[in-house]
């Protein structure tokens, strides 16, 4: 609705996880190549981990296209509340492996069967896992078996491990040490500070058609850092209803009273200190 007001190509602030919005923050950088590194060197398993809208599906989304343009097979599980039996299937769905029934007992066969296929034509595959703090104890048990799927050379399976900060403190429990001491890597993603922010909002309006904004101030984005705490969900939520009262009121320039209003429908409350001017004058810097 107001990116030709804007001069917009495109919405900047869409919620989708699109791998081509991805900023690329050092520790952004660094998970993403940790976990292309973990795969492409079949290390088992890897697990991301990270405060809930931190860019953890983005990251995965990024993932998936590197895999799928350098001949890794892999198959995607975006929903972790499952039981053992549509674990399975939903393996076997994914990998289209062959079968009618997928059981268990099919799909380890099957599975088992590509994997080595695989293998031997100097292949790797994957099983990505988001949202894998849900995971119950049975199906965790379930995806760390599929870990003992190994050849001479190493791990058949690469199995990724994403979640939110339970993920980690479920793999402390005593009962999951077993997986624990198997993840040969670890990434975390954690809230951008303010400069990040800064460069977040401009990096994302650029990619979008506005390569030197002037929409939103330096103090404005210390304002909506200090509501979102430097989470990338909140902090689109927040820029996206800015950019629709600016446009209703057809101000090129989003106020700190807009903010503020956005603040309140979103029911967001001030997570950190609001920038001093001194530390706004560092931005400009």
């Amino acid at each position: 609705m107001y990116n030709p007001f804007f001069g917009l190509r495109e919405n900047p602030f869409n919620l989708s996880p699109d791998p081509s919005f991805l900023f690329r923050s050092p520790q952004h950088e660094e998970a993403l190549a940790n976990l292309i590194y973990g795969v492409q060197s079949r290390k088992g398993f890897i697990a991301l981990t990270g405060e809930v809208g931190t860019g953890k599906t983005t990251l995965l989304e990024c993932l998936r296209d590197h895999l799928a343009g350098h001949n890794i097979a892999f198959a995607f599980l975006f929903n972790s509340q499952i039981s053992r039996a549509e674990f399975f299937e939903m393996v076997a769905y994914d990998f289209a492996l062959p079968g009618t029934k997928f059981t268990k007992t099919e799909v380890l066969f099957a599975l088992n069967n590509m994997l080595l296929e695989r293998a031997r034509s100097g292949n790797t595959t994957a099983l990505i896992i988001d949202e894998a703090h849900n995971l119950e104890w049975d199906v965790l048990e379930e995806v760390r078996l599929l870990g003992n799927l190994e050849n001479r050379h190493g791990k058949l399976l690469q199995i990724i491990l994403a979640g939110q900060p339970e993920l980690d403190a479920k793999l402390d429990a005593p009962k999951f040490r077993q997986l624990k001491q198997r993840i040969a890597l670890r990434c975390s993603l954690n809230a951008l500070t303010l400069e990040e922010t800064l460069s977040y909002i401009g990096y994302r309006l650029a990619h979008s058609g506005l390569p030197e904004q002037r929409i939103f101030s330096p103090q404005v984005i210390a304002q909506i850092h200090g509501y979102t705490g430097g989470i990338p969900r909140l902090i689109n939520l927040v820029c996206d209803n800015a950019l629709l009262s600016a446009f209703a009121g057809s101000s090129h320039t989003v106020t700190p009273g807009m903010i503020t209003e956005v603040a309140k429908d979103l029911r967001l409350t001030p997570v950190s200190r609001v920038s001093e001017p001194a530390e706004v004058g560092l931005l400009r810097g």
